[in-house]
């Protein structure tokens, strides 16, 4: 499976550049999943929906099916979070999936930048990261390639090609 990451500090555009290449590769004819990392208690269920009542009843999962889509819910019922790795085996087979945070993770990544965050770029310390999407083109540590942050086919092609893609 194909796996790129998209990183970066919080409001570095992180969402909008996923949004943009999913969009970019999928018009380009190759499927593309994601997975999207949350550091806080996130809960895509909503209180008094039948689908929350048998997870709060003490279901360890609960499929919720419709004519449109589908959702699995896992509860993890005071178990350790999962490995990437682990998660990434829950996912159907597609080209590529791209990744949003996990920064720790071994995969590559491209990082999102905004110079107004007024930090330096994650890849100075982070070997991880092949190339950074700038809105102002940073020092590049390790003379990394810099693309524009708003050049959605330029990045798009980048990652196809650093995948062999």
């Amino acid at each position: 499976m194909n796996i790129y990451g998209v990183t970066g500090w919080k409001n570095a555009g992180k969402t909008g550049l996923m949004e943009r290449l999913v969009a970019e590769i999928t018009r380009r004819g190759y499927t593309v999943s994601t997975v999207k990392h949350a550091h806080h208690d996130t809960d895509v269920d909503q209180p008094g929906r039948d689908s929350y009542r048998h997870r709060v009843a003490g279901a360890q999962q609960v499929l919720l099916a419709s004519p449109r889509r589908w959702a699995l819910m896992h509860e993890l019922r005071d178990q350790p979070e999962p490995a990437l790795a682990q998660l990434l085996q829950q996912l159907a087979p597609v080209d590529l999936v791209l990744v949003e945070g996990y920064k720790a993770a071994p995969h590559p990544k491209i990082e999102a930048f905004r110079a107004v965050n007024a930090k330096p770029p994650l890849a100075e310390k982070n070997p991880t990261i092949c190339a950074i999407a700038a809105d102002q083109p940073p020092q590049a540590p390790h003379g990394l390639p810099v693309l524009g942050l708003d050049d959605t086919a330029a990045i798009a092609s980048f990652i196809l090609r650093d995948l062999g893609l």
